[in-house]
């Protein structure tokens, strides 16, 4: 089968992509004296050359064409060409096939060509032959071996072009990459595409627990997995790339803010076996704004601002750079600039909430409270506790509390006040603090206070590594005599290792797992109340509950077996001189249920 349109007009010898002259073989066919079939060949090899060589309409269903009329007038059953990334697919079989012809006839190999390129990519094209067919002449041998020289150099540079592009613009794991997404970027700011758009930059919770438990392999499906989904919600009009690891960028429209956020915030991914796995992550948002133009690199620094803040835990994990954003930002900035002076005039006393028996309404202990009194007022602890967690300044507040706490405790026993267990609240950045152990001894002792009087609190460890060092933790100050708690069990990296493995004295339930009051006993709430206050009891541990604020509350630990609590229905943190009045008065007045 021959290209008609090239039979009716005669190709004038022209210049390809590189500059050089396609010979016309068919002149051969007019001054010389060969044969009919030499002369086709020659015609359909001009034909092939010129095809391949008009790099800016490469029309593959012609080639193809040509290619099948050259293998059939060498009887040639297929022609396959094979193209490899690198040596590794080449090695594993994993490329792509590119089956040129094929008349379904089973043949042999006749012959194999292979190249490598200058970005490592493979590239091989082979030919059969049946059985029944008469071999190749020498002359067609090289004729044929021609051919496949052509093809293979036709597809090699043309699918050298495709992987350098991926190379360039796609990460090792098929991801679009950093270089893809500032193209895309500066494409939509270029053209005024950016009118009710949202971008954000987010990266995966503790994924490292995920390739942990179930292996890198089966993590990579994972992450692909949530990845696919969330590309799906933003669709054709936006943009999903990876820098690296589990951090990505994204933009999308504005109208699908929330079920992007939603999705963002938690979500289901499947694991291997069937199982599915929670993946939530730290994300930063900017809304591009409309009404004046925006910079590529004006947007990629405010999801990156916004991205910083939910990373370090101290705000939301769904963080927008927004006005809002921007005042809590210089806030943060005041808290941190004001803070050493402060801290140097002692602006930073412990207020004490009581801990109560809620059998017989006795005072059993309080927890202290840091409250920051500053230019006449109070800040909240909402307002300076996060901020300073996202440094080291946080530490030195720590111990401040418990040196103000053992001085009030060392005047309470000098007046001959009882004395109750007080407990103090430590930051997860002492973890990594070899000595904190010894400095905390080191402090209680310089009071002449007895370890017992004394309780550490520490909160849920977030990832394995912290757990291991809260672990050594707990067990040097549990061994010196301290009281340990953990604080806000149920929020954090919840695990019966963390209750199996470290010496805990008190478990500290959050106000988040403490039933309304009014659930039926068989509400999925109170199902877990239950079993954790169960449980807790059986161990030995002392038992309380934080966010206690009606009878009902109370009626419910009560019926429970949870004996202590922690709540606004008792007390507020009070000052120093209102707790000591309350240590004065002993108990509380609880009403009974009887009275209900």
């Amino acid at each position: 089968m021959t290209d008609k349109k090239t039979d009716k007009t005669k190709r004038a010898p022209r210049a390809t992509g590189t500059n050089r002259y396609v010979p016309e073989f068919s002149d051969a066919c007019i001054h010389s004296a060969v044969s009919d079939k030499e002369c086709h060949f020659l015609m359909l090899f001009e034909r092939l050359i010129s095809a391949m060589t008009d790099i800016d309409n490469i029309d593959i269903e012609h080639i193809e064409n040509l290619l099948i009329e050259i293998c059939s007038m060498f009887r040639l059953s297929k022609a396959v060409t094979r193209v490899y990334k690198n040596q590794q697919e080449e090695q594993e079989g994993a490329g792509e096939t590119l089956c040129c012809f094929d008349t379904g006839k089973e043949g042999n190999e006749i012959l194999t060509l292979r190249t490598v390129t200058s970005v490592m990519s493979r590239t091989t094209i082979t030919t059969y032959m049946a059985p029944e067919e008469e071999p190749l002449t020498e002359e067609e041998r090289s004729k044929v071996e021609l051919v496949m020289r052509t093809v293979l150099s036709f597809v090699s540079r043309n699918r050298m072009r495709d992987i350098v592009y991926e190379l360039a613009y796609y990460d090792e794991a098929g991801y679009p990459n950093l270089r893809n997404w500032r193209e895309y970027l500066d494409d939509v700011v270029k053209n005024k595409r950016t009118a009710n758009k949202l971008a954000f930059r987010y990266n995966l919770r503790h994924f490292s627990l995920i390739n942990d438990e179930f292996g890198r392999s089966a993590g990579d499906v994972i992450m692909l997995d949530h990845y696919n989904k969330l590309k799906e919600i933003i669709g054709e009009d936006g943009m999903l790339a990876r820098l690296g690891g589990d951090n990505f960028l994204g933009m999308c429209s504005v109208d699908k803010t929330k079920i992007v956020i939603d999705y963002l915030t938690e979500t289901e991914a499947k694991a291997p076996k069937g199982m599915v796995v929670n993946i939530s992550t730290n994300a930063g948002f900017f809304r591009i704004p409309s009404d004046h133009e925006v910079r590529a690199d004006e947007i990629m620094g405010s999801i990156i601002n916004a991205y910083r803040i939910a990373q370090t835990g101290g705000m939301d994990n769904i963080v927008f750079y927004d006005e809002e954003f921007l005042e809590k930002k210089e806030k943060s900035m005041r808290v941190q600039q004001y803070f050493p002076e402060a801290f140097e005039r002692n602006e930073f006393i412990p207020f004490y909430q009581p801990k109560v028996n809620v059998v017989n309404g006795s005072l059993v202990g309080a927890e202290a409270l840091c409250r920051w009194f500053h230019a006449g007022k109070i800040i909240p602890p909402a307002e300076f506790i996060p901020v300073l967690e996202q440094t080291s300044e946080i530490c030195r507040l720590d111990f401040h509390m418990l040196e103000c706490v053992c001085r009030d405790m060392k005047r309470w026993s000098d007046e001959g006040r009882k004395l109750i267990r007080i407990s103090i609240n430590f930051s997860r950045k002492h973890i990594y603090n070899a000595y904190l152990p010894e400095t905390i001894a080191e402090i209680v002792d310089r009071y002449d206070l007895p370890h017992e009087l004394i309780e550490i609190e520490f909160t849920e460890s977030t990832s394995e590594v912290e757990f291991s060092d809260l672990k050594r933790m707990a067990t040097e100050l549990s061994n010196m005599g301290f009281s340990i708690s953990i604080d806000d069990f149920g929020i954090g990296y919840s695990s019966l290792n963390l209750i199996k493995d470290i010496p805990w004295d008190t478990l500290k339930i959050d106000k988040s797992f403490l039933p309304d009051g009014y659930s039926k006993d068989n509400d999925m709430s109170n199902i877990m109340f239950r079993h954790v206050v169960s449980m807790t009891n059986q161990l030995g541990m002392e038992c309380i509950t934080e966010g206690v604020e009606t009878i009902e509350h109370v009626n419910t630990l009560r019926s429970n077996g949870c004996d202590i609590a922690q709540g606004y229905y008792f007390d507020r943190p009070l000052p120093v001189a209102d707790f000591e009045d309350r240590i004065a008065k002993g108990k509380y007045e609880i009403e009974s249920q009887s009275e209900i």
